[in-house]
This record gives structure tokens, C-alpha cells and sequence, in this order.
């Protein structure tokens, strides 16, 4: 029996662990997203069209008056960003597409593209994570446009998400797409399920990191991290 697939209430327990806590601890059980086998058997119409009648169930639960001109339309707003926008990394059909170029100017150094700005959503409480990812790769011979590198964050932030999996996910796609494993991935985020709720820390952040291949060495990490504070 696929237990992923069965809903747990709070106190229930997951591999020794309260659902509660897996929440609150960060804790994480794939490097894949979660999914349904049956994840695409809807439309992405009858997807919006399923969550907003969920939605106006909790905003009825809530005690919100939906017949209020401002928030009578917001259960198909909602319905829309998260097929269309802010989840729309769950559908393989949005992977950005990638087309490999000859290294013709022969550059062996590493490349760096700092301060990709990223929103996405924490998978244990749906509310935002907020922040800036650098990745850098040395070519194998091959390379990708620049643009192709902040897309390929964009796909993977916009899922619910854990970030330790979001840089992994990003590092797999670049090694992938890059055909090497000289990829690294550092990721510096605010995560508003510790500022705006439960600890209420609004100033620390969180930092997760891959390093790859050549990327995997004293040196090479603090020449990365100047190229980064710089």
C-alpha cells in the first residue's frame, strides 16, 4: 500500500515521526516532488475549476461573506495562480526547453549566474519562500544560455516545495541538461512559516548548498563564494 497517498491528520505518525513535527522540524522524504500517479488525468480547467469550489469551502469554513463584491471572485484568482503560476512546476509541460551550444569562445573557467531572485511556497504550510539562488557550472564542451539557467530555478521554486530538495532538483537538472557534474547551487531563502508564524523569526534566513564535481574542494568553493560576494 502506497502510504504517501493516504491524508494524516496532526499527531499521526510517518516514519517515527508526527506529521506535525515533519512540518515544524523541516523535515523531508524524497528528492522527487511527491505526485499522484493520476497527477494529469484533469484539464488544467478542471483543475481550477475543482480548486476554486474547494477554496470558496474554506473560505465558507472561515466564516468569509463570498457574496461580497471583493471576495466573490477570489476562489477563481486562486484557483488560477496555482495552476498557472505559482504551482505551475508541477506540470512537465512547462520545463523549460534546452538547447546545447559548442563552447566556441573556449572558456574553461567557471560561470557563475548570482542572485537569481525565486518565489516559492513551503510544502508544509503553503506559504512563501523568498530568495535569490546562485548557480555556476564549468563546460564540458558544451553550454546553454544564460536565460536557460534562471528558468531551470524558476521550474523547480514553482512547486510546493523543501529548499534542501530545491537545490538538489536544480543541481540534477543542470548536471543533466550540462552533461556534467561540475554544477553547484547555493540557495539563500526566507521562509514565512518561521517569520510569520510558529517561532516568528523575521531575520534569519536559510542556506542550503550542492557542490559538484570540480566544485567539491576547499578552493574551489571559496572562489566561488567571492565571485558570489562580490
Amino acid at each position: 500500500m502506497n502510504t504517501n497517498a493516504i491524508p494524516k491528520k496532526n499527531g499521526q505518525k510517518l516514519n517515527g515521526f508526527s506529521t506535525e513535527d515533519i512540518g515544524d522540524d523541516h523535515l523531508f522524504t524524497t528528492i522527487d516532488t511527491p505526485m499522484k500517479a493520476n497527477a494529469f488525468d484533469m484539464s488544467d480547467d478542471e483543475k481550477k475549476q475543482r480548486i476554486s469550489i474547494l477554496f470558496s469551502e474554506i473560505m465558507d469554513v472561515l466564516g468569509l461573506d463570498l457574496t461580497d463584491d471583493s471576495l466573490s471572485g477570489t476562489p477563481d484568482r486562486v484557483a488560477k495562480m496555482y495552476v498557472e503560476e505559482i504551482f505551475s512546476g508541477l506540470d512537465p509541460k512547462n520545463k523549460p526547453k534546452v538547447a546545447l551550444f559548442d563552447n566556441k569562445y573556449q572558456y574553461n573557467q567557471m560561470l557563475v549566474e548570482k542572485d537569481i531572485t525565486f518565489y516559492s511556497n513551503c510544502e508544509h504550510h503553503f506559504v512563501p519562500i523568498i530568495g535569490k539562488a546562485h548557480v555556476a557550472y564549468k563546460s564540458s564542451g558544451k553550454v546553454i544560455g544564460l536565460s536557460k539557467l534562471n528558468r531551470i530555478v524558476q521550474y523547480y521554486a514553482k512547486r510546493p516545495q523543501v529548499q534542501e530538495r530545491l537545490t538538489q532538483q536544480i543541481a540534477n537538472e543542470l548536471k543533466t541538461v550540462l552533461e556534467t557534474e561540475d554544477v553547484a547551487v547555493i540557495i539563500d531563502a526566507k521562509h514565512l512559516c518561521v517569520s510569520s508564524r510558529g517561532v516568528k523569526d523575521d531575520t534569519s534566513s536559510t542556506v542550503t548548498t550542492y557542490y559538484g564535481g570540480i566544485f567539491n574542494s576547499p578552493e574551489k568553493i571559496v572562489e566561488l563564494q567571492n565571485y558570489i560576494n562580490n
